[in-house]
């Protein structure tokens, strides 16, 4: 059973949820995107082969959901609360699963902990340098995002910010969302789910400002990662060239590819599909070879 809780850390306490069935051996980890939560993997935990045998995690990151905070946020710092959430629950060595930045924090954790990480699962990752369109433009000129960041801390230390904010179920937002484009065949995804006024309600603006800054760092290098990874790709991703991509990306040592007739949002629009994915690249890579051992 999947309960809720908090790790207290510097300045906030760190919410996630955690389902740690007995005599599990596997520990699969779950990260969102920008101006996202712990929700964007709802669906996927409910339905899984992997629930009852892996211990399955989903955090909400510093500055989201329930792990609100209003100070730095970035790579590195979720990289470090991830090794201390870890650390405090003995998950190492883990699978890293993580959709869009939250794949990029994935590949980060890699290279810092590589003895905590199993392996990792990138559901249409994040390749900085290879961006279009208005995440483009913010890329080469994110560092003039410190300027706004910097007068809203000014504003926020005032006392003039928003108290609460509510959370958001993006499960139920993903079966809205698909019932809409059904009924809608003129609309894309994109059309609904890159909209910042639709995000604003649920994050402080310095932080989903510090998101873009993020999603623009560099990758780390991708040669030092060993271990197995599955590249879950997006083939009419709005924001990248998969092609493009898939160069980056094939410097990774042991690469699976995958790939999904979408968006950017293969959680959102081709859930089972996506889930198939994992749970049968888990169970071959992790599953089986355990198997092997203990025979």
């Amino acid at each position: 059973m999947e309960t809720k809780r908090t790790l207290p850390l510097n300045g906030f306490r760190l919410a996630y949820w955690i389902d740690r069935p007995a005599g599990a051996r596997q520990t699969l980890i779950m990260l969102h995107g920008l101006a996202s939560n712990h929700t964007r993997w709802s669906e996927f935990v409910a339905h899984t082969r992997l629930r009852g045998r892996w211990t399955l995690v989903r955090p909400d990151l510093r500055g989201h959901g329930e792990s609100m905070y209003r100070g730095r946020i970035s790579r590195p710092r979720w990289v470090a609360d991830l090794h201390r959430l870890a650390a405090a629950e003995n998950l190492a060595p883990a699978v890293v699963a993580g959709h869009s930045l939250g794949a990029e924090i994935a590949l980060d954790w890699a290279v810092t902990h590589p003895r905590d990480c199993a392996g990792l699962i990138l559901v249409d990752p994040v390749v900085p340098r290879n961006l279009r369109g208005i995440l483009g433009v913010l890329r080469r000129l994110r560092w003039l995002l410190w300027l706004p960041i910097l007068v809203l801390w000014f504003f926020n230390a005032l006392g003039l910010r928003k108290r609460h904010f509510p959370q958001r179920d993006l499960w139920a937002l993903d079966r809205q969302t698909r019932a809409t484009l059904a009924a809608h065949p003129e609309l894309s995804i994109a059309d609904l789910y890159t909209r910042p006024q639709a995000d604003f309600p649920y994050i402080p603006l310095a932080n989903y400002l510090q998101d873009h800054f993020e999603v623009s760092r560099p990758l780390p290098p991708l040669a030092k990662i060993t271990q197995p990874v599955l590249v879950i790709r997006s083939r009419r991703s709005a924001l990248e060239e998969a092609a493009d991509n898939d160069a980056i990306l094939r410097q990774l040592a042991d690469v699976t590819f995958a790939d999904v007739d979408c968006d950017h949002w293969p959680l959102t629009e081709k859930p089972d599909e996506v889930r198939r994915i994992i749970d049968d690249w888990c169970q071959r890579r992790f599953e089986r070879r355990t198997a092997d051992t203990t025979a």
